[in-house]
């Protein structure tokens, strides 16, 4: 499973890493939530097989808290899943460019391996979130961007480096009659921009290159990164899972996880407090199943551990 801050990805492998089931829901704030409802996707999809999982694998921003809601034995970084989900939808892959919904990254490989990598800042200027925000403001569906851009005349230019001017661009251009399509072209082409010059920037891309996130189903932001590079950029059917795709390859070579569909039964919850060892305050989180703490993390040190807070 990859848990994002916008979406909530999960795929089934079999022994042969063929996916055979796969679910997509919107995060929305409540990634305990977003995983019960995959789940009950995923079980629908495959029945009884559910009960034969033999290993799980969380990536993404909740990552620890589903790893340790669903007795997880890989809990890896987004780099690592979506290098190795790469490689495994395009085996020659040397350039990965994945736009998702508050991030960005490229993930230069050689021979399957990682040699660099860079991600955008806390911004979310350029990403789904960016796109999103500013299809919600001209009324049409995000989904709907790509064929959109497609009909523009004279693609405006907006400048995408932060949402807040974004934002007052596209407001200006419309008012100096720019037409809908034209605003859209120009958002799908600022998303290029800004990943080129923010994410991007000093690294040798080099072809074969994959494009993967929600945001390689935007054929217009897909194009222009064609334009720019003068490359083909491909875009697999599954991009947008890539990263729960390799996270469970990673976690099918790393050992077993005992599952059970009992855990969309259990009430699981958190409670943040502070750590008052010292003056650091650390935020100590702490994770209940049933009002038993099963895991905590947020401490930098290790004033507070689990059997302590067991002992307790």
């Amino acid at each position: 499973m990859d848990i994002g801050s916008i979406s909530t990805k999960g795929v089934l492998l079999d022994g042969e890493k063929n996916i055979v089931a796969s679910a997509y829901f919107y995060t929305e704030g409540e990634p305990i939530n977003a995983v019960r409802s995959l789940l009950q996707d995923l079980h629908k999809q495959v029945g009884n097989q559910m009960k034969a999982i033999t290993s799980i694998g969380t990536t993404g921003s909740a990552r620890r808290l589903i790893g340790s809601m669903l007795g997880a034995n890989c809990v890896k970084n987004e780099i690592t899943a979506h290098a190795v989900g790469a490689k495994l939808l395009q085996p020659s892959v040397k350039t990965l460019i994945e736009i998702g919904g508050q991030d960005a990254k490229i993930i230069l490989l050689e021979h399957g391996i990682v040699t660099d990598y860079a991600m955008n800042t806390l911004c979310a200027a350029g990403t789904g979130a960016f796109l999103s925000s500013q299809a919600g403001r001209l009324g049409i569906a995000v989904e709907d961007m790509g064929t959109i851009a497609r009909a523009a005349q004279n693609p405006a230019r907006i400048a995408a480096r932060c949402t807040v001017f974004a934002e007052s661009d596209l407001i200006h251009k419309a008012q100096i009659g720019h037409t809908k399509a034209d605003l859209v072209a120009g958002l799908c082409h600022a998303v290029m921009e800004n990943y080129m010059s923010n994410v991007a920037k000093g690294k040798k891309i080099t072809a074969p290159i994959l494009f993967g996130g929600g945001v390689s189903k935007n054929s217009a932001v897909a194009a222009a990164f064609e334009r720019e590079l003068g490359e083909t950029i491909h875009i697999d059917p599954n991009s947008h899972l890539m990263g729960a795709i390799g996270i469970a390859e990673i976690a099918m070579q790393a050992g077993h996880a005992s599952f059970s569909l009992s855990t969309l039964d259990k009430k699981h919850k958190t409670k943040a407090e502070p750590c008052l060892g010292c003056s650091n305050h650390c935020e100590i989180v702490y994770f209940y199943r049933d009002d038993e703490i099963i895991d905590h993390w947020g401490n930098r040190c290790e004033r507070v551990s689990l059997k302590e807070v067991l002992a307790v």
